[in-house]
């Protein structure tokens, strides 16, 4: 198993609309073979931080996944929902193994 961690620096004016955005990417994660375990926004205070965190059984499920950016009108009206409202200013990956509870 392989777990992305997505590290984004938001608009926290434009929540709502990074709301609909995360919404769209966790039904196609699921869609797609993975796993999404939720995105994390900010609860208190100012912040302009919020992470997702979602795993594909293997780095080569992920790529098949991820093969589908920039071709699959699904995947790119998501991101159009970023880049035409700008609620994310910067994102990066990381990619992890997780170590469970026996």
């Amino acid at each position: 198993m392989i777990t992305c961690v997505v590290h984004y620096t938001i608009d926290p004016a434009r929540i709502d609309a990074f709301e609909r955005f995360a919404r769209e990417w966790m039904r196609l994660v699921a869609e797609h073979g993975g796993v999404h375990h939720g995105y994390f926004l900010p609860a208190e205070g100012a912040s302009d931080r919020a992470e997702a965190l979602f795993s594909f059984e293997s780095l080569a499920a992920y790529e098949r996944y991820r093969s589908r950016f920039g071709t699959d009108p699904e995947f790119i009206a998501a991101d159009r929902i970023r880049d035409e409202s700008g609620c994310v200013r910067r994102y990066d990956r990381t990619f992890m193994r997780p170590l469970l509870p026996d």
